[in-house]
């Protein structure tokens, strides 16, 4: 495990001067100006805005071989008597955190920063992942501290799955139409066989200098300027 894979947990301490950011994964393409995902207006006590996996574009297309990856059972484990003593139903829609604007100045106020490291602490202690999705480790933390707390973004700013597989899951025009692609999962456009790969070839700028690799798997936290 990488650091910076819980580096969206901390986005105020990244950019502590900012009150509003972007967060993307590193498996992604951005197609459109991205001024429009930064500008999603966030509901009044809102810290953050997901696009919710039982949205249109990604609910009509079955991911298989990966559990109930769009409700909340898919990432908690109902079993445990800490998940179930939150009352949070097992059929609510998941969202996905590799995408999402944050409102810092209200995740600050909320200190949403502690309730997360207070989940993973808990996790360690008992467990309380699901294993459904293995290697989901970010993901189940979010998903309770922003339960019904979050606002939306449009789904076409996190067109994903393009990683769950090596065949094609989209049309052309579909890809073309995506405002940003998301590799999520194990095949990335990098290093294995991966959907779409073309995509992502046409934006690779290999490093000059041989010294560094550009497609180094770090996460990225963007502050708008």
């Amino acid at each position: 495990l990488s650091q910076l894979t819980f580096a969206r947990f901390y986005l105020p301490s990244l950019v502590p001067h900012a009150e509003k950011a972007i967060y993307v994964d590193d498996d992604i393409i951005v197609q459109d100006d991205i001024l429009e995902l930064y500008n999603t207006p966030l509901k009044p006590g809102h810290a953050a805005a997901f696009s919710d996996d039982c949205d249109s574009t990604t609910n009509k297309f079955a991911v298989h071989g990966a559990g109930n990856q769009y409700n909340y059972i898919g990432f908690l484990d109902y079993k445990k008597e800490t998940i179930r003593k939150l009352a949070m139903k097992a059929s609510t829609c998941s969202f996905n955190p590799g995408v999402f604007v944050a409102n810092l100045t209200e995740w600050k106020l909320q200190n949403i920063t502690k309730q997360l490291e207070k989940w993973m602490t808990l996790n360690v202690a008992e467990e309380l992942y699901s294993r459904t999705l293995a290697g989901s480790i970010t993901t189940p933390p979010l998903l309770i501290v922003f339960y019904k707390q979050h606002s939306s973004i449009d789904p076409m700013w996190n067109v994903r799955h393009l990683g769950s597989s090596a065949g094609k899951r989209y049309s052309p025009q579909f890809v073309k139409a995506a405002k940003l692609l998301h590799w999520n999962g194990h095949f990335k456009p990098w290093g294995r066989t991966a959907s779409y790969a073309e995509v992502w070839e046409r934006w690779y700028i290999p490093d000059p200098t041989g010294k560094f690799n550009l497609l180094r798997r770090h996460s990225k936290a963007y502050e708008a300027k």
